[in-house]
């Protein structure tokens, strides 16, 4: 596949729409019992008893959720070359089963690398809202290959 989207095509504030999930319950325990078992996250009368007051998703399930729409959205047609890291994550407010979120990606920064003239560094800003409220935010740099 040619790709689409190059280190130049990602501009600071170029904001990607990354569309929209709905939380599958079956999928969110699966997750949850293999990689973050805490009871809140794997047991219904826990979750209810716990702060966030149901069930709730693990963070990690949440953040997966958001790179899947990422993936789809832009690397499957990008000249990515990974990550080294990120800055930030954060899960500002807990996410349920049934939940429809809404994914999107904002270019903070960009700049070509002095050491590799064909790679550029993107700065972004990855978001889920449920609704008017944010339940993740993470801010990460992503590797581009350039056009030339």
């Amino acid at each position: 596949m040619d790709p689409e989207l190059y280190f130049e095509d990602l501009t600071p504030g170029r904001v990607f729409d990354l569309g929209t999930t709905v939380v599958d319950r079956d999928e969110m325990l699966a997750f949850a019992r293999r990689f973050d078992p805490q009871p809140f996250h794997v047991d219904d009368e826990a979750g209810k008893a716990s702060i966030f007051g149901a069930l709730a998703a693990s963070g990690w399930f949440t953040a997966s959720l958001w790179m899947r729409a990422y993936a789809d959205g832009v690397l499957a047609r990008a000249t990515s070359l990974g990550s080294p890291g990120g800055e930030e994550i954060a899960w500002p407010a807990p996410v349920f089963a049934g939940d429809e979120l809404r994914a999107s990606m904002e270019v903070v920064e960009a700049r070509r690398s002095r050491s590799r003239p064909s790679l550029g560094l993107v700065k972004l800003r990855a978001l889920l809202h449920r609704g008017n409220e944010v339940v993740y935010r993470s801010t990460f740099t992503g590797m581009f290959g350039t056009r030339g």
